[in-house]
């Protein structure tokens, strides 16, 4: 079989009920490893967070992080990365937000808040990576790929008006989970990530297949050949990429299985 490239979100995709991997998704992962595939992991995590998933999964992989602002290959050298103009970080870190709604950056090398969240520490506990508490007006606003407002979701949809309205143009805008916004550069996305990744292994579009359950998959999932839908994905996903096929939840290993069946694997 022509070589295929399988690109998958993590959290509320890949991921079970535990945040964790199941040993099926392990097995299949590493069986398509064996058949010559290409992989890679698509998330809005830090790419240090997902290095400790890849290596569980026990297989080569690309890996494109904090929703496409890196893209790094199965050796960890940087293909590319798209940072957040500096003067329109620190425009977000001073935009005025609730108390409750806490400010995340995403730099190289650290995730950054400006206050303990220590419920968001329940989502990293199998890979070991922490946010490190900062005082976020004290930066300068370089090397940040991602800003990332995480609360209540209702507030975050005005603090999202807000940001449209002020810096709209000039920025991606999405959502990886209906508590997190996410803010990164014009263009940058999972699909632009994507598209540079087939770039780079000479493939289509039409020979990638692509999961994801959220709104920040979304490009992603329209490029992609095949793009998979989860059961548990977000409400508006599913219109705005309506030629992805439904699948199981995440929780019941709808990717591994699907693989399991499209590539013809016994496991």
């Amino acid at each position: 079989m022509t070589p295929r490239l399988i690109v998958t979100d993590l959290d509320r995709t890949l991921l079970n009920a535990d945040h964790d991997l199941d040993p099926l998704t392990i097995e299949t992962f590493q069986a398509l490893a064996g058949q010559g595939h290409h992989l890679a992991i698509a998330s809005g995590r830090h790419y240090r967070d997902i290095l400790a998933i890849r290596d569980k999964l026990g297989v080569e992989a690309h890996i494109i992080s904090t929703n496409g602002a890196y893209l790094h290959g199965p050796d960890d050298t940087l293909l590319s990365a798209r940072y957040l103009d500096e003067i329109l970080v620190r425009e977000l870190i001073g935009l005025e937000r609730p108390h409750e709604i806490r400010l995340n950056l995403y730099s190289d090398d650290d995730w950054l808040i400006d206050a303990p969240m220590p419920e968001l520490l329940e989502l990293h506990a199998h890979t070991g990576f922490c946010y490190r508490v900062t005082d976020l007006d004290a930066l300068n606003g370089d090397g940040i790929g991602k800003v990332l407002y995480i609360g209540d979701p209702e507030l975050l949809s005005k603090l999202e008006a807000e940001v449209r309205i002020r810096h709209g143009e000039r920025l991606h805008v999405t959502y990886s989970m209906v508590d997190s916004l996410e803010v990164m550069a014009e263009g940058v996305n999972k699909g632009t990530a994507l598209q540079r990744l087939l770039d780079v292994l000479g493939l289509t579009p039409r020979e990638c297949l692509a999961f994801g359950d959220n709104l920040n998959d979304t490009e992603m999932l329209n490029l992609a050949g095949h793009a998979f839908v989860m059961a548990n994905a977000h409400p508006d996903l599913p219109g705005q990429v309506p030629r992805a096929t439904r699948i199981g939840r995440h929780d019941e290993l709808a990717v591994a299985r699907m693989l399991c069946r499209h590539f013809d694997l016994d496991m």
